[in-house]
């Protein structure tokens, strides 16, 4: 999963995984000054930061822009996660190990025509 720690004052402790680095956009109310580091964790390392004092923002499904070009796209309710360059250009993602939407996946080549077709 991927929330947000939003911070004016320091980068977030070195045990956590950042993947995305921005300045807070202006529309945001209290944000002037501040960063977002977009992280990867569990709602167990959400509620230690949290206990912590870090401001936290869980993302929902969206669009979130980088500044620069690129973003972070979020989907499965929140389980997923994709690091752009570019609205169209995949980095890194992940999610869930081993599942996709529900549906686990395997190692094994799918017959894509067949799958959609039936033929």
């Amino acid at each position: 999963m991927m929330f947000i720690i939003r911070s004016s004052e320091r980068a977030p402790p070195t045990s956590v995984v950042v993947k995305v680095v921005r300045r807070t956009p202006a529309i945001i109310p209290q944000g002037a000054g501040k960063t977002d580091y977009f992280c990867v964790g569990q709602g167990e390392d959400i509620a230690a930061l949290s206990a912590e004092g870090w401001e936290i923002v869980e993302l929902r499904d969206g669009w979130y822009e980088d500044g620069t070009g690129g973003g972070v796209v979020i989907s499965g309710h929140g389980k997923c996660w994709e690091v752009r360059d570019t609205p169209f250009t995949v980095k890194e993602s992940g999610g869930p190990a081993g599942e996709i939407g529900g549906i686990a996946v395997s190692d094994e080549p799918v017959n894509v025509r067949g799958a959609v077709f039936g033929v």
